[in-house]
């Protein structure tokens, strides 16, 4: 499926990349969208835009698998920090202050997909936070907490930037604020960007694929919908792949 890209500057990359939409815990559409990726697109790097856990109930697979590609000898591979890893490392940090967001945002099934289960006793009970906590912690390990602390906020090819839930159109992309980055801003998606950048992002879930006013959203609910996105981009244009379409 091509992009229409009307109302939209010119994609201008200096290498193609494919970018790949929020994943949410869903091994499988990843396995199948990869596996379709490799079938068109074979050996360009690929950007993932964050949002790896949560919601589905194999957020472990999908990190474990993502490491391992990103280790592996095939093509780059760049995973980008979202704010729902960003969700995770903060209730690790202080599972007090941070359990109820987290938890309540589909944190729950990544505690499940870890064999963690839920904070025991009152809601208010600051221990049975701590102890989920470090179970969590256990059952990740010192190498997959590093990784996801070490996740960029922002990629960059020519005049095409991959992040995870938008940008200040008012300010230049290498001068973004990282909860804008991570959370969006609110004239993302009214105002275009008036300096010839284009964004590829998640965050913000979409019915349609589609490039418009300079950005590519790729978000579509794949935890409930079971339509895992990604838009491989060039110089020649953008092209849509999806699960569960042909």
């Amino acid at each position: 499926m091509k992009a229409d890209h009307q109302k939209s500057p010119s994609i201008e990359p200096e290498q193609a990349f494919v970018a790949i939409g929020d994943i949410h815990g869903r091994a499988d559409l990843l396995d199948e969208l990869d596996r379709r990726i490799e079938g068109r697109f074979p050996g360009w790097p690929r950007v993932y835009l964050g949002d790896y856990i949560d919601r589905g109930e194999q957020s472990r697979e999908v990190l474990e698998s993502l490491i391992a590609v990103s280790a592996g000898d095939g093509p780059q591979v760049t995973c980008l920090m979202g704010n729902h890893e960003q969700m995770m490392l903060d209730f690790l940090d202080d599972p007090v202050s941070n359990a109820h967001r987290w938890l309540r945002n589909g944190g729950l099934q990544t505690l499940g997909s870890f064999g963690v289960a839920p904070p025991k006793g009152t809601t208010d009970d600051p221990s049975a936070f701590h102890a989920s906590r470090d179970r969590l912690m256990n059952a990740m390990g010192p190498e997959m907490t590093a990784w996801l602390k070490a996740r960029p906020l922002s990629w960059r090819s020519g005049n095409v930037w991959a992040v995870h839930a938008g940008a200040d159109p008012g300010l230049p992309m290498d001068m973004q604020p990282r909860d804008g980055l991570l959370w969006g801003h609110p004239a993302f998606l009214l105002q275009p960007r008036a300096d010839g950048q284009s964004v590829v992002h998640g965050h913000t879930v979409v019915h349609a694929l589609q490039y418009e006013q300079g950005r590519i959203a790729l978000d579509t609910g794949a935890y409930a919908t079971g339509r895992l996105s990604a838009a491989a981009i060039s110089a020649d244009g953008i092209n849509f792949i999806q699960t569960g379409a042909e």
